[in-house]
Formats: structure tokens, C-alpha cells, sequence
């Protein structure tokens, strides 16, 4: 079997070891990469308090070793997306992966807070651009429906994954390494990405309006510099509040370059970054405002999860991580198990069942205090959360990105990572001020801190759930697959 590439019609390059073997390789090489995206977003929370200490980081000046990453990640993904179209999908993977372990290394090296945020932000910007190449790499590789769906099957799954087992592994380092390991251990996995990339996976290039000809330049800057101001902004209003002026400043300036870009894709560019008509799809529409509360939800709950197990309940940051291990597994399982199911029944049916247990694991956990204990309170809420957020990864995934041309597979990619990240931002931010509010409130009426914390922290946990309810009534709005047979006999799912 030989794999072409669908955007010039040339086949693209035979593996060593067979079609097969080569398709693997390439499922792996991708996995690899988001693993690696996905897991620097969350493994460096448990290692926040002693990166502070070694490196004199201020209370307000830490919060940027987070922020750095996720503003530039964010504002960067549609760029980086399009980047992918317009330049060869394997080209800009090998950009992105040499980027993020070179800013890795730098990281790990860094003797000064400047140093360290700086390597942060360039972290972000190659997975920026490492994260969208990989799911376009996906779609263009995988085109037969059932393969398609167990790629995206497996990718869900590490993707989902990974942030849980993030808190784990910066458990496990902080308590029997050095933090700087958090950083160091990306450089020699991302040397053997960077050689596995170059080797297997298979380059595309646009036929018309290739390289920068092709590039909506006004669009790239007012989309990039727009996302960034905007969710800095939003980070920035836990700790100055909505009234300052460091938040309504770069939040108003932010609002005004997402519409001069809106302005500019309408009516004036040639190439536009996002064709406003991609929306028009309402399988893609749909997917992305599930994802954004999808990811709103689950990473939110990564946060104050990790806050009632080490403030609540007195865990030690080992124990912490090992107690994310059936939130992993069940994310894992429900992101692989579920693939062979979404080519038959369509992601709807599955976006729905994933997202009512997850509700359900999260009005669960929601009931946790300082009297409970993990297996009786915490086990079962974790394993409903995990499949059934394992599960919406997947689906949601092949609800973006179905029925698009190739040429459009960077720019799908990179509006749902951009969605993903916006849901991570603005629902961390939103439920940090009530679980805040909450507990300065019982504070307030005199009651114990740690009682205290932990109201604060089911209200966020209870929020998180209704953001898993907002995104079910979003999956409603996802497009009914109905069976239909080909010419060739196959049988395949279209749009009802």
C-alpha cells in the first residue's frame, strides 16, 4: 500500500519496513509529539514552589513560568497550523520539534526567572507549531475511515492522558530529582522525534499559493498578537481582578485585533488564514465549541484536583501523582477503546455518553472533603471522568476535522488547538475567582482554612461540571452520521 500525498498527487516516501510498519512509526512519531506538548503543560505545577525558592521568583512574578507557555501556545496555533498547509507538513513538525527541545534544554539550564520564562515562551511557540503539524499529519496519512478513527483514537488518548500523567512525573521528579530535569528529559525525546520525524513522516506541499505567497501576513499578526493580549488578559485577572487596568487594557486591545482580524478574513485577504466559510461546516463549528468546554472543564480540574489532594486531604506531591494514575489509565482507555466505535455511530453518540459521565465524575469528586478517603470518594469519580473525557478527545477530534479538504487539514488542526487552549485558559481563570470568592467568604465567617479551601474548591469542581453540561448541549448540535454504501461497496458515515 502506498501512502500519496493528496495535496501534489505524488506518493510519498516508502518506509524501510513496509506501508504498514511505516504507518505505525508515523501514528507514533505524532503521538510522541503531543505527548510532549501536552505533558509541559501541566508537569510543571507540582515543581512551582521549589522552582521559586532556587531560583528567587517573586509571588507575582511566578504565575509567567505558566503564562509564558500558554500565551504564546495560544496565540501562535492558528499561525502554526496554516504554516503546515503552506509549507510541508513534515518541514514545519521538524521546526516545531527543534524548537521546543532546544527551548527545553535552555529551560533546564536557566539560572535567572528571565532565562527560565523566556525558555518557557519559546517552548510555547514550538508547540505551536509541533501540535497542529501532528493532527494534519494524521489526516493526511490516515484516510480510510476506520484507520482514521483509531489514529485519532490513539492521539485522543495521549493527549488526554499526558496532562494527568504530567502531575505524576513532576511528582516523582521533584521528590527524587531536580526540577530542571522537567526540562532536561525533553531534550534527549526530542532528538529521537526529530530523527524518527525526518525518517517516516511523508511531506506534502499545496499546489497553488504555496511557501509565503500564500501567507495572510495582515491576518497572521492581528490573530497572533489578538489571542495573546486576550488571554493574557485572562491570566492575569486572578491576580489584579477584572477592574485593572492590567487586565481591561490588553483585553480591550485583544478584542480589537480579533476584529480587525475578522474584518480582514471577510473582506480583504486573498488567502485568508481562517476562510470564515470553514464555519459554514457545522460538524467543525460544533466540535470546536465542545471542545472548548470539554478542555475547559478537564483541565480546570487538573488544577484543583491536585489542590484537594495535597491541601485537602494532605497528600505528599508523590502521592499525588500516583493518585492521577486511574484518571490516566481511564483516559487512555476510553480514548483507544472507544476509536473502532466512531466510524459507525458517528462522534455525536459518543460526545454525548463521554460528556454525561463526565459531568457525573465531576459533581462527584465535587462532594470531596476533609474526611474523605480515596478509594471510597475519589476512585470511581476519576475513572468516569477519564473514559468519558477520554472518549470526547476522540470523537471531538473527528468531528473537527471530517470532511475537509487537505489543504484545510493544517488550518482544522490549529483552530481546534486554539480552542482547546482558549477553554483552558478562560475556564481556569473563571472558576479560580469563585473557589477564591468561596473561600475568602467562609474565611471570612470564621471557619477552619482548611475547610475553607476545600468550599472553594468543590464550587470550582461543581462549575467545571456545568462547563461539561454546556459542552453536551454542544454536541447536540453535531451533525447525525447515517450509514451509506459506495460504489465500491464500502460502507461508510455521512452527514444526516
Amino acid at each position: 500500500m502506498t501512502v500519496t500525498d493528496r495535496t501534489t498527487e505524488r506518493p510519498a516516501r516508502p518506509g524501510r519496513g513496509g506501508s504498514g510498519h511505516r504507518l505505525g512509526l508515523v501514528l507514533a512519531a505524532c503521538c510522541l509529539g503531543q505527548f510532549m506538548n501536552v505533558l509541559d503543560a501541566s508537569v510543571v505545577n507540582v515543581a512551582l514552589p521549589v522552582i521559586a525558592a532556587d531560583l528567587d521568583f517573586t509571588r507575582h512574578n511566578l504565575q509567567f513560568v505558566n503564562n509564558a507557555y500558554t500565551v504564546v501556545v495560544c496565540g501562535f496555533l492558528l499561525l502554526g497550523g496554516r504554516l503546515a498547509d503552506l509549507f510541508g507538513q513534515r518541514r514545519v513538525f521538524l521546526c516545531g520539534v527543534g524548537l521546543f527541545t532546544f527551548a527545553s534544554l535552555v529551560g533546564g539550564a536557566a539560572s535567572s526567572p528571565a532565562t527560565l520564562v523566556l525558555a518557557r515562551a519559546f517552548q510555547g511557540l514550538g508547540a505551536a507549531v509541533m501540535a497542529p503539524a501532528t493532527l494534519t499529519v494524521l489526516g493526511t496519512t490516515f484516510t480510510e475511515p476506520g484507520a482514521r478513527a483509531r489514529a485519532f483514537g490513539w492521539w485522543s488518548a495521549v493527549s488526554g492522558a499526558a496532562g494527568a500523567i504530567g502531575v505524576l512525573a513532576g511528582g516523582v521528579i521533584v521528590q527524587w530529582f531536580s526540577w530542571r530535569w522537567i526540562f532536561l528529559v525533553n531534550v534527549p525525546v526530542g532528538m529521537l522525534l526529530f530523527a524518527g520525524v525526518r525518517w517516516v513522516v511523508p511531506e506534502t506541499r499545496p499546489r497553488r499559493s504555496g511557501g509565503a505567497a500564500g501567507l495572510d501576513l495582515p491576518g497572521a499578526v492581528t490573530v497572533t498578537l489578538g489571542l495573546m493580549s486576550a488571554v493574557y488578559a485572562v491570566s492575569q485577572s486572578a491576580a489584579y481582578g477584572w477592574g485593572s487596568a492590567r487586565v481591561l487594557v490588553p483585553l480591550a486591545a485583544g478584542v480589537a485585533l480579533l476584529a480587525g482580524f475578522l474584518v480582514i478574513q471577510a473582506r480583504f485577504a486573498r488567502h485568508p488564514l481562517v476562510p470564515l466559510g470553514i464555519f459554514r461546516n457545522r460538524s467543525v463549528a460544533a466540535a470546536n465549541l465542545v471542545a472548548f468546554f470539554g478542555v475547559a472543564a478537564l483541565f480546570s480540574t487538573f488544577y484543583f484536583f491536585t489542590l484537594v489532594l495535597q491541601q485537602v486531604l494532605g497528600y505528599s506531591p508523590l502521592r499525588t501523582g500516583l493518585s492521577y494514575l486511574p484518571l490516566s489509565l481511564g483516559m487512555a482507555l476510553g480514548g483507544w477503546g472507544i476509536a473502532p466505535l466512531v466510524p459507525r455511530t458517528g462522534p455525536r453518540p459518543i460526545l454525548l455518553g463521554g460528556l454525561t459521565l463526565t459531568a457525573t465524575g465531576l459533581l462527584l469528586l465535587s462532594r470531596v472533603g476533609v474526611d474523605s478517603g480515596y478509594v471510597g470518594d475519589v476512585l470511581v469519580p476519576c475513572v468516569l471522568l477519564g473514559f468519558g473525557m477520554g472518549a470526547v478527545l476522540n470523537a471531538t477530534t473527528n468531528a473537527a476535522t471530517a470532511g475537509l479538504a487537505p489543504h484545510q487539514a493544517g488550518l482544522a488542526s490549529g483552530l481546534l488547538n486554539t480552542t482547546r487552549q482558549l477553554g483552558s485558559a478562560v475556564g481556569l481563570v473563571t472558576l479560580a475567582a469563585l473557589s477564591v470568592s468561596r473561600a475568602d467568604a467562609r474565611t471570612g465567617a470564621g471557619a477552619a482554612t482548611t475547610d475553607a479551601l476545600a468550599s472553594g474548591y468543590r464550587l470550582a469542581l461543581t462549575g467545571a461540571a456545568f462547563f461539561a453540561v454546556a459542552g453536551l448541549v454542544a454536541a447536540l448540535f453535531v451533525p447525525v452520521r447515517k450509514r451509506s454504501t459506495s460504489p465500491q461497496g464500502d460502507t461508510e458515515m455521512v452527514a444526516a
